[in-house]
């Protein structure tokens, strides 16, 4: 079932989505050479404490995860796209790193991502941190009435296809609001003018996820959380939840 939430729902999730915002710039600014991927995530459950805030990951235990998750932040480093363990890897310099970060405040979520380089920066990694980046700005574009999932998808894919990477589409978007994972499934690519028409009151998190290496294979670690590269290749993992209304998209999870 689809909910739709009221004004003041979705200025709850957006108090949850500046705690969000707060994690990542702090993280950023930690994530530094020779820190370890733990220590980032104590730094989360620092900042959420103070906020008042909870994690929406920590505990969090899906069908395919190996077990209940042990962090509060995703850390998922180079060919590493998605749900990365925040181990005892000390970060290297040039390494391609992407957060992911829920939480929560008063039973109402908000979720995002963000990828950059640690040290100093490759150039290729600066492109497809850019195409990702347009990628997520180009779906939250169509996030208005009246506009379908499809068009969401369409506008994104098409931006990640001219410039040749992969894109995964079985681990994307979703609804969210009293649960962090909520229907609608949001998907990275589409077609226009078909799936779910957006309506005032629809929260969703737009997700989408891209490979270096151009194809759309992708695999699961031997820890059963990692999800990586079918090549090898550096991925990148940017997010943004956003409720529909009438004045256009709200992105929740910004400072």
């Amino acid at each position: 079932m689809i909910e739709l939430k009221t004004a003041g729902e979705i200025e709850t999730m957006r108090e949850a989505g500046r705690v969000v915002a707060a994690v990542h710039a702090q993280v950023r600014s930690h994530a530094a050479v020779g820190v370890s991927l733990r220590e980032l995530d104590e730094l989360a459950r620092q900042i959420m404490h103070e906020a008042g805030a909870g994690s929406s990951f920590l505990g969090y235990h899906p069908t395919f995860g190996a077990t209940p998750y042990p962090g509060v932040i995703c850390t998922s480093v180079n060919e590493v796209m998605l749900h990365g363990l925040p181990t005892g890897y000390r970060l290297r310099d040039g390494d391609l790193l992407s957060v992911d970060c829920a939480a929560h405040i008063d039973g109402w979520h908000a979720d995002a991502a963000i990828s950059f380089s640690v040290g100093r920066a490759r150039q290729r990694d600066g492109e497809l941190i850019a195409t990702a980046e347009r990628m997520l700005a180009a779906g939250i574009k169509q996030a208005v009435p009246g506009a379908r999932l499809g068009d969401i998808g369409k506008a994104m894919s098409g931006i990640g296809r001219a410039a040749g990477y992969g894109i995964q589409n079985d681990f994307a978007g979703h609804g969210i609001g009293r649960a962090m994972h909520e229907d609608p499934f949001v998907p990275n690519e589409g077609r226009p003018g078909r799936g779910l028409r957006l309506r005032p009151g629809l929260a969703i998190a737009i997700e989408p996820s891209l490979m270096a290496g151009g194809t759309d294979d992708y695999q699961m670690a031997e820890d059963g959380w990692s999800l990586c590269s079918g090549d090898g290749s550096r991925t990148v993992h940017v997010e943004h939840s956003v409720a529909v209304t009438d004045d256009g998209p709200v992105i929740l999870t910004v400072p």
